[in-house]
Parts: structure tokens; C-alpha cells; sequence
């Protein structure tokens, strides 16, 4: 079985089910779903699946990570980034460029696993 590390776009039980998998793997859960007042994404990562949190570099990490989309959107979108929100347990970002919604939450799924195995 493939896991995933993130889902996209999906409906409401396969968010569910994806939720699940990653309390049995012991897996961040990271979404992301379309905004439809800007078009851009919501992306939101919980670790309340896995044993263990960000630590303050981990959540340094994903603010820098998090103010390079924020410039990106600026400079690239109509709309602007609606906000974020980084906590040791769950974190959002919405504003998310559909350009860079895959790289982002790769992005965020490697920084969990960087000094978690």
C-alpha cells in the first residue's frame, strides 16, 4: 500500500480515510483544498496523527518557507495571502498559489520528517 504524503482537492470520506492512514502510519496529515473566494489554497498540516511535534527551527523553517510563497503570491496573483498559522501542532497557510500547492506540501511533509523517523 502507497502512502501519501499529502491529499489535494479530494472529497470529504477520502479525507477521512486519508486521516486514518496516517494515525495507523504514524504520518503528519497534510491537506490542501481550493479557496473558492481567491482560487489559490488552503493547505493545513496536522500532527495530531503522529508522536511527535515542531519544534521551534522546524517551525522557523516553515515561516521562511511560508514567507517566499507569501512574495511569490504577491508578485504573481490579484489576490493576496489571507494568512497562516504555525504551532507546534497544527498549522495553515491560505494563499497557496496553484502553482506551488505540490511543492509546498512536500515541502512541509519533509520538514516533519527531517528530525522525526
Amino acid at each position: 500500500m502507497t502512502f501519501y504524503r499529502y491529499i489535494v482537492d479530494s472529497k470529504m470520506f477520502e479525507y477521512d480515510k486519508y486521516y486514518r492512514e496516517c494515525q495507523q502510519q504514524n504520518k503528519p496529515f497534510i491537506k490542501a483544498r481550493i479557496n473558492p473566494m481567491h482560487g489559490n489554497y488552503f493547505v493545513q498540516i496536522d500532527l495530531m496523527t503522529c508522536n511527535y511535534k515542531l519544534s521551534k527551527q522546524e517551525q522557523k523553517e516553515i515561516k521562511k518557507l511560508t514567507q517566499n510563497e507569501i512574495e511569490f503570491v504577491k508578485s504573481n496573483s490579484v489576490f493576496d495571502f489571507n494568512g497562516f498559522s504555525i504551532d507546534k501542532e497544527l498549522s495553515w497557510f491560505d494563499g497557496i498559489s496553484t502553482e506551488n500547492v505540490n511543492k509546498f506540501c512536500e515541502n512541509l511533509y519533509d520538514f516533519t520528517q527531517k528530525y522525526h523517523h
